[in-house]
């Protein structure tokens, strides 16, 4: 039974079975499979050596070791995040401090017998946090059903006594060791050694951002494994970079090839995005460093660079799925403030009122009740059920459209409130895909022939192909040049070599009847066809072809091609130079030898397709006020390429590489975020601090932060990060399975349009819940200011609590209007945020105005009740101010319901109702047969002359004060 060394370092020969270094253990067999993660960290072993401590072979794993295996690894998924129950979700709902608060004054309320308040209160926070359950819980449900397996089937290599052969298998039975076969369009199951490959690129653009397809190969020599493929602290290219790894969660582009798998499951990289704290990224990015924090089984080999000990190949201990800690959103931040300032007069009221009470009218705890009755007053009692009615309804109506599906309530608020979105760029902005851009000459001039022999290239080596596998940059070709298919068809095509990320080109042999740019027949001459990288084309061109005659390439020509190539990479381009050859005709096969004193006849440049809908959905959003940043870790003259086809600024410094930022303190990152309007080549801790900082505020013209409200749209593991740091996260529907199950928001579709579709919709729940506040807070400050008063002043209260409870109840009926509501367009121009400051401001003056009426209304009353000597005494003056306050209240939510002025036209249907309603109940109650029961009796008909003065003189006012707190506000805007 052979052993093999636990650390691997030092020469090959002490590697060997069976051999070790000093101080390195000898791991039995059954222990040698136990840690392909740390297996795929470990950048200095072959092939072979990762078979053999795999107990595995080019054979494949034996059915029994599968079986085994499956038993101590586990079923090769990902770890779903349980979903909350209902129950857990109700309790969760009351766990907000205005909730809290309501559900002290409702103990409060039964302890002092005051029952029939104790139950309203009761009723109106069960009412919440059931609609806010049943909203999430669907929510939850509609993610559900958009979630899609990363794959279904692999093609697997199993050894079996009849000799076995490849054969599919679920990808959920895929274990360590198991060796299987990858072809074009083929989803990678697993972490994957490469053992054989032929022309493989993968695109890794979900784990890194890179938009380009990687090429990847077998590294089978020590040197080549362990030099430039790994760097520690050193900064350098990381696993994503090492050519013989392949990782679940990217593709095959193109080509073939052989693998064992490494690591399943949680194990993988993309799996360990589950277990990763909030801020931390799934391993590195394109630019990252090795594994990424908290890799297991690793460390780093002292007196070794680039190479890495494998410290026990145990099998690690499985990161169990960690809930997301929950972050404090720009909702979180508005209602916690505003319900903090308001628990502060709420606590403070009672005690007053009895200290009042008993300092000027010797009255005891009797009038704790009505003490109570006041605090119960200033409380929005609505404001819960407001709240999730407004949300939950424009989710639902989201979610109606098919475009959008909220699943965090709070999150519609923080969509509105965006002032800064930030997107990656692949298969965001643009989709995913090359365009043929232009096709050039060698002096840098438009010209067709490049893109027709290029075309001749693409297609050739397709149809001669022994498997056909086109990629992303042959079909753009051939999309390009469609005009012209049936003269391709025209040349018989002879051989062809495909596309070798090693020489990183392609090689068409073709024999046509006329030679390039000839008309005699060419008889016995085959001519090879060239596409590929610039400098790998180049070192093999002899002549370039120049106004169609074919000079030498001396040392100056190469230098001005380079030039060339550089200027237009660092525009955006994707070139590849296309060169032409001659050679005498032959049976023999062609090989990589002959392509050599090739002619350059030109280039050709390719962009990333632009999302059909991204450049106006841009406008609109800067239109909204939101500005749109670009973080990716795509070249930055590819990224200054697509942010000014889209519309963005790209002027100087507007377009930044993230390593600039590394040596910046988070002050100093958070003014250049505000000023830059993309970042390239960003790992995914780059862009976590960038929205961090972002978040944080950044420089405003006067020099101060600005505090912003950040959402940040991603669809790959890359993107985890930055989903986690930022107020709202967005993904698409086709986003990676962990992505899309931590973001708040899921699209249907990768269409920024939804976006604005979804911050419209916030904006309109934002709207109407800061009408309800500012309309009830003014409301309920001016009646509480003016029943202290009264209070005080009256031998008698001013109103009986039974009579304050039945106020509150017409109020909060009536209010349940603004859920419903449907602002004008001026709320919709700029990003929606509840800031208690603001709210404070605004109440402490509209409520002022409105104790000001209700005091009037009192000397109305001492006017029209007490001076004109009628018999209804106490009951008289209760009912008046009864209906003084109900209809200064449909007053007040008639004139200042948001974003409409009185003369834009007639208040909506439900607004309109409400305070319709909210009228005749203030008129008719006091003298219908209800009114005794209550404590009230019929008015005197001066009373409603001198009412409806003081109500027009109020109305006067507050449209005054309103359009002087606009035209205020409008002022400060920026």
């Amino acid at each position: 039974m052979a052993w093999a060394p636990e650390k691997v370092v030092g020469s090959a020969a002490a590697r060997t079975e069976g051999e070790a270094e000093p101080g390195t253990r000898l791991v039995p067999p059954a222990e040698r499979a136990e840690s392909g993660a740390a297996l795929r960290d470990a950048p200095g072993l072959t092939a072979l050596e990762t078979l053999r401590l795999l107990e595995s072979g080019p054979r494949g794993l034996t059915e029994a070791q599968a079986e085994d295996r499956l038993l101590r690894y586990g079923e090769n998924t990902l770890p779903e995040r349980r979903p909350a129950g209902r129950p857990w979700r109700f309790v969760r709902s009351l766990r907000d401090p205005f909730t809290t608060v309501l559900l002290c004054l409702a103990l409060v309320s039964a302890a002092v017998a005051s029952w029939g308040t104790a139950c309203v209160i009761a009723v109106l926070v069960v009412v919440s946090a059931v609609l806010r359950t049943s909203g999430e819980y669907r929510a939850e449900r509609s993610t559900a059903a958009l979630r899609e397996l990363i794959a279904t089937t692999a093609t697997v290599q199993r050894r079996a006594p009849a000799g076995g052969a490849a054969r599919e298998i679920p990808v959920d039975q895929l274990v360590p060791g198991d060796v299987i076969r990858l072809g074009p369009g083929d989803l990678v199951p697993a972490d994957l050694r490469l053992l054989r490959a032929s022309g493989l690129t993968v695109r890794q653009a979900a784990l890194t951002g890179e938009s380009a397809p990687v090429a990847k190969y077998p590294v089978d020599a020590r040197g080549d494994a362990a030099a430039g493929t790994y760097a520690g602290a050193s900064g350098g290219p990381g696993l994503f970079e090492r050519p013989e790894l392949c990782f679940q969660g990217s593709s095959v582009a193109s080509g073939s090839a052989t693998a064992v798998v490494l690591a399943t499951g949680a194990e993988t990289l993309f799996g360990g995005a589950y277990g990763r704290p909030r801020g931390t990224g799934a391993g590195s990015g394109a630019r990252g460093t090795g594994a990424g924090p908290g890799t297991p089984g690793t460390t780093a080999a002292p007196g070794a660079p680039g190479t890495r000990r494998v410290s026990g190949l145990r099998k690690p201990p499985r990161r169990a799925r960690r809930p997301r800690r929950p972050r404090e959103s720009a909702f979180d931040r508005s209602v916690n403030g505003i319900s903090w300032t308001l628990i502060r007069f709420m606590l403070l009221t009672p005690p007053l009122v009895l200290m009042a009470n008993a300092a000027l009218r010797g009255r005891g705890l009797e009038t704790l009740p009505f003490a109570v009755a006041v605090a119960v007053g200033l409380t929005p009692e609505m404001l819960p059920v407001i709240v999730t009615t407004a949300l939950a309804r424009g989710a639902a109506l989201l979610a109606r459209g098919g475009e959008v599906i909220v699943k965090r309530l709070p999150a519609l608020h923080d969509l509105g409130a965006i002032d800064v979105l930030c997107t990656d760029k692949t298969g965001t902005l643009t989709q995913d895909r090359p365009v043929l851009d232009r096709s050039l000459a060698p002096d840098g001039r438009p010209a067709p022939g490049p893109l027709h022999w290029a075309a001749v290239n693409s297609l050739w080596t397709l149809q001669l192909a022994e498997l056909p596998t086109p990629d992303a940059l042959d079909e753009a070709i051939l999309e390009a040049a469609e005009d012209d298919f049936d003269e391709l068809l025209g040349y018989e095509g002879i051989a062809a070599l495909p596309f070798d990320p090693v020489r990183r080109m392609s090689c068409a042999v073709i024999r046509t009847d006329a030679a390039a740019g000839g008309s005699a027949p060419r008889l016995g001459v085959h001519t090879l066809v060239v596409k590929g990288a610039p400098e790998d084309v180049l070192e093999r061109c002899a002549r370039v072809r120049e106004d169609g005659q074919d000079l030498d390439l001396d040392d100056a020509a190469r230098a001005r091609l380079a030039r060339l190539v550089a200027d237009r990479t660092a525009d955006g381009l994707r070139l590849l130079a296309v060169a032409v050859a001659e050679r005498p005709a032959r049976l023999g096969p062609y090989t990589p030898a002959d392509e050599r004193g090739l002619t350059l006849v030109g280039f050709v440049g390719l962009r990333d397709a632009l999302a059909p809908t991204a450049a106006a959905a841009c406008a609109g959003l800067a239109r909204r006020g939101v500005a749109v940043k670009v973080l990716t870790g795509d070249h930055p003259g590819t990224v200054t390429h697509v942010c000014r086809e889209l519309g963005l600024d790209t002027g100087p410094g507007a377009v930044l590489t993230a390593d600039r930022i590394d040596g910046l303190t988070d002050t100093e990152l958070a003014g250049l975020a505000a000023r830059t309007t993309a970042f390239a080549r960003c790992t995914p801790e780059h862009k976590a601090r960038i929205v961090a900082a972002l978040r944080a505020g950044g420089d405003t013209e006067e020099g101060g932060p600005a505090p912003r409200t950040v959402g940040f749209l991603g669809d790959g593991v890359n993107d985890l990060p930055a989903l986690h740091a930022c107020d709202v996260g967005i993904a698409p529907r086709d986003a990676v399975h962990v992505t899309r199950e931590a973001a708040d928001v899921v699209l249907a579709s990768k269409d920024l349009n939804a976006i604005d579709g979804a911050i419209v919709a916030g904006r309109r729940s934002t709207a109407n819940i800061a009408t309800y506040l500012r309309i009830t807070l003014s409301s309920n400050l001016g009646n509480v200011i003016a029943m202290l008063g009264a209070g005080l002043l009256l031998p008698f209260l001013p109103m009986l609590p039974a009579q304050v409870l039945v106020q509150n109840l017409c109020f909060d009926a009536v209010q349940l209007a603004f859920a419903f509501d449907r602002p004008g367009p001026a709320a919709l121009r700029r990003p929606a945020v509840l800031r208690p400051a603001d709210l404070l401001r605004y109440i402490t003056g509209f409520g002022l105005l409105n104790a000001a009426a209700d005091l009037a209304t009192f000397g109305v009353l001492v006017l029209a009740v007490h001076g004109s000597g009628h018999p209804g005494g106490q009951d008289a003056f209760h009912a008046g101010w009864f209906t003084e306050n109900l209809l200064t209240q449909a007053l007040v939510m008639y004139l200042l319901r948001a974003g409409r002025h009185s003369a834009e036209g007639r208040a909506p249907g439900p607004i309109r109702g409400a305070v319709c309603a909210l009228a005749v109940i203030g008129l008719l109650l006091p003298p219908s047969p209800l009114g005794p029961l209550l404590g009230m009796s019929a008015l005197p008909p001066l009373y409603y002359g001198l009412l409806a003065a003081v109500l027009v003189l109020y109305g006067a006012g507050l449209t005054w004060a309103k359009r002087r707190y606009e035209r205020r506000a409008a002022a400060s805007r920026p």
